[in-house]
């Protein structure tokens, strides 16, 4: 065939391999050889290749140019050809999606990334690069790492098989060979070209002396790699000293993957510790601190075996511990393991495994222990290295070091703990009883820091502790107020109550306290307390005096909740004391917004779901309260909705027929609109049927009936009960319902009477006479009630000023054609001007010249006329 009609430049000819050329074979004469090799035509045979196999052949090559650029360490060229790369491969998008990841594309990825890291912590080879390299490095680097994310599972692939290799090279005498590795395992043979040093970039698979094309460590046969092919095919037995050692590989290789174990004897082999130190190595502070520091470098780094790690610690301390090198190395290897064992999760979103948990809390109590026993210890954060102390002096040790950083990293890991454990288990249960050891823990520290503590510090520390005691009811405390102690609680109450601390602890932050978050977080701990025992009034004036509405939302996210929490306990104290009114004002925001579980940190809505994404979701489960913290929600609901009936009921019937009357709270009436249009009223079931139907009842002035849905042994169960003084609740419950009932019964029914006794009222609603006049009196006096008191009779005498329904019906379309007419002239002032300009007109009419007196003239001599 003619060059003419061959397709492709000069160049593209050049580097098409010899598999694209075919030679044809020669067949028949030498003559028909000469006619078929003409000087017109190519020896060879064009052969038409696949898209696939030009997409991949552009990949490859510039793969090959990325490799030689990270062979000379050229940063800028890596950047601009792995840029490249990426845009081939996205043309190579619909053969991918058809024939799958090629395995050498994402063996670069892989090897690039490593490279990459390599260079990343080669401090000292960072240094030496220039500009343009160190800046395209960085680049690379970031770019990489996000680019691998879409590939996590393919690349874990590839190395989870690259490192289940164990392989033996055999190096050859000549250069620019095959390198031959001999790989125990059942795969076979590989073969991997010397084409790059570092990185691997040609290799071949055998098995039984066959070429395979093994994922992910497939790639594109060279010449030297079929020349191989003849080699490798013989077979050779391996002399008896290289079986040995395969042997002894095949074992290490089981022993690391946790298989099978061979023993000696029926024993098992002991595995000896690793030793620290050679043999005959003098153990002094020196030595070990050194060893210290070669321990910790390997902290954080890819690969490192972090339980090993702690190992190895603990293991230094007790050579520090043997050899009597002092307290003060001790204390520092104790920081360094504490550290690790929370390092040992690298996600902070992951929470501590129990045998981690309890092997810090050991080694925390340790560390405590030394630090009481040792008053010749100084530790802070503020001490350098430099200037540690560590021998065993006459002067003091010093460490650098912050054990109030440590108490407190062990609370978070505790609520971490409690968040992700199952709140109806028994484990939830056991780990819950970790708390006293926490706040054992955390009592020590404090006792240690009033002593020799920052101000600062101790303020940390007090909050940690108030963290602690401020949701929990003090019952010893409540029994002993009541004068219920008995002589068993007297000899356990030996410390102090709760509220006793909570007073010392927050007053000492609200005198010394510089930062805003701490003080604010111990007022509403405070007022928390003070609503959950049932001091309204302290609570109340707390709140008032600390005006935390103001600015509150500009607080974070775990203040906001903290805040909400204290609100509602706020409501429900006022509520148990009677307050109803400031019981619904406190809980109106939490209720009326529809998310009280997510604003209280108690769960996540559903369907919010979708607006967030997987990376805030996890934050917002972060913020979670633990269970034991919880606030029971359906009670919460209760008691806004009985608040809300006392309210509204009553003003309902005084503006029943008012046009402009205002909704006390929207989901009440929600509740009783949903009752409304249910078909077939049966008896209530849940929480709100109940409320619903006591309304219903209220409405009637029946205040027996709305007694018996609002108390009864169902709602004993899911509500009263669980406050702590359940039988002065409802007591007080009875008599809201009576009050109110009586006060609805006169706003639904005053216009049927001329007068009533107080004396039948007081018998209808069970209520002495004083409390009847003193209800009616208020109403009077607040003109709700159009009536008077005949105190020599003990009468009320209605007004008849109460207009009927048919004319409050009229008033209502009088008012209501009234605000259409305003708005009506409103709108057309707007579009004409006022009046539609008549007054501006130049014209002077005798109206206009004589205006008031014909006005005034006019009207008077009107109106009599009509008269």
């Amino acid at each position: 065939m003619s060059r003419f009609f061959a397709t492709g430049s000069d160049s593209e000819s050049e580097e098409s391999s010899s598999a694209d050329e075919i030679t044809p074979k020669a067949t028949g004469t030498p003559f028909k050889q000469a006619l078929l090799l003409s000087d017109d035509e190519e020896d060879t045979k064009r052969v038409v290749r696949s898209a696939k196999d030009k997409r991949f052949e552009e990949l490859t090559n510039i793969i090959k140019t990325i490799r030689n650029a990270m062979k000379i360490r050229d940063m800028a060229k890596c950047l601009e050809e792995f840029e490249q790369l990426c845009r081939a491969f996205l043309k190579s998008k619909n053969i991918v999606d058809k024939e799958g990841i090629p395995p050498f594309y994402i063996r670069l990825l892989a090897d690039l990334e490593d490279y990459l890291n390599q260079l990343w912590e080669d401090k000292e080879g960072k240094k030496k690069m220039n500009k343009n390299n160190a800046k395209a490095l960085s680049t690379l680097r970031q770019k990489i790492r996000k680019y691998n994310r879409d590939y996590e599972n393919e690349i874990a692939s590839y190395k989870e098989v690259r490192f289940s290799f164990t392989a033996k090279q055999n190096v050859p005498k000549q250069q620019n060979k095959t390198k031959v590795f001999h790989v125990k395992s059942k795969i076979g043979l590989l073969a991997i070209s010397n084409a790059s040093c570092a990185f691997v970039s040609t290799f071949t698979i055998y098995d039984k002396n066959e070429p395979l094309c093994i994922f992910p460590m497939c790639v594109f046969r060279t010449q030297e790699a079929e020349k191989a092919d003849k080699k490798l095919g013989k077979k050779r037995k391996p002399k008896k000293k290289e079986r040995l050692e395969e042997e002894m590989e095949e074992e290490a290789g089981e022993e690391a993957e946790g298989g099978w174990e061979k023993v000696k004897g029926g024993a098992p082999l002991v595995k000896e510790k690793p030793k620290m130190f050679a043999k005959g190595t003098e153990i002094n502070v020196p030595v070990v601190v050194k060893k210290l520091n070669e321990i910790l470098q390997a902290r954080g780094k890819k690969g490192t075996d972090r339980a090993a790690q702690i190992e190895l610690l603990h293991a230094l301390a007790a050579i520090s511990n043997e050899n009597n090198l002092g307290q003060g190395v001790l204390v520092k290897i104790k920081f360094n393991i504490i550290a690790s064992l929370y390092d040992y999760n690298p996600n902070l979103a992951a929470f501590m495994k129990p045998d981690m948990w309890k092997k810090c809390l050991d080694c925390i109590e340790e560390l405590q222990t030394i630090l009481f026993e040792h008053n010749n210890i100084f530790i802070g954060e503020n001490i350098a290295e430099d200037s540690e102390s560590l021998a065993n002096t006459d002067q003091p040790f010093r460490v650098r070091g912050c054990i109030l950083t440590l108490v407190e990293r062990m609370d978070e890991e505790f609520t971490k703990i409690m968040q992700n454990t199952d709140p109806h288990s028994q484990e939830y249960v056991d780990n819950l009883k970790d708390e006293g050891r926490v706040c054992a823990i955390i009592d020590r520290l404090l006792n240690y820091l009033e002593n020799k503590g920052s101000t600062e510090e101790i303020c940390r520390i007090y909050l940690r502790r108030i963290m602690h005691t401020y949701y929990k009811f003090d019952y010893k405390a409540h029994r002993r107020s009541l004068g219920l102690q008995s002589e068993h609680d007297q000899e356990e109450s030996e410390g102090e109550d709760s509220a006793v601390i909570m007073d010392r602890f927050c007053k000492f932050i609200y005198a010394k306290d510089r930062t805003d978050r701490i003080r604010t977080c111990a007022i509403l701990c405070h007022i928390y307390h003070h609503a959950l025992h049932s001091r309204w009034y302290q609570a109340r004036d707390l709140m008032l005096m600390s005006h935390l509405q103001d600015n509150i939302q500009h607080a974070d996210p775990p203040v906001q909740i903290l805040y909400n929490r204290t609100m509602v306990q706020l409501g429900i104290c006022a509520f148990r004391q009677g307050m109803i009114k400031d019981a619904h004002n406190a809980l109106l925001d939490i209720q009326s917004s529809g998310r009280a579980k997510e604003l209280l940190g108690q769960g996540l809505l559903m369907r919010n779901m979708q607006e967030r994404n997987a990376e805030q979701e996890k934050i917002e489960k972060r913020r979670q309260v633990p269970f034991h913290m919880h606030i029971n929600l359906e009670l919460l609901e209760c008691v806004y909705l009985v608040s809300a009936m006392l309210l509204e009921i009553p003003y309902m019937a005084a503006h029943e027929f008012d046009a402009r009357r205002r909704m006390i709270s929207k989901q009440f009436h929600h509740q009783l609109r949903v009752g409304e249009r249910q078909p077939l009223l049966g008896p209530p079931e849940s929480m709100r049927e109940h409320v619903v139907a006591a309304s219903k009842a209220m409405k009637m002035g029946d205040w027996r009936t709305c007694h018996s849905f609002i108390i009864n042994e169902k709602m004993n169960m899911k509500v009263w009960d669980l406050f702590p003084e359940t039988q002065r609740v409802q007591e007080m419950l009875v008599r809201k319902i009576q009050e109110e009932s009586l006060r609805t019964y006169l706003f639904t029914y005053s216009s049927v009477y001329d007068s009533i006794s107080m004396e039948t009222l007081s018998e209808m609603f069970q209520l002495e006479i004083p409390t009847v006049h003193s209800i009616i009196s208020k109403m009077i006096i607040n003109e709700e009630l159009m009536a008077s008191l005949d105190q020599p009779t003990q009468t009320v005498v209605m007004h008849r000023t109460e207009p009927t329904s048919l004319q409050n019906m009229a008033l209502q379309l009088a008012e209501k054609l009234g605000s259409l007419v305003e708005n009506n002239e409103r709108v057309f002032d707007l579009k004409q001007g006022v009046y539609g300009g008549y007054f501006n007109r130049d014209q002077k009419s005798g109206y206009q010249q004589n205006k008031g007196g014909y006005q005034r003239g006019g009207y008077r001599n009107q109106n009599q006329s009509n008269y």
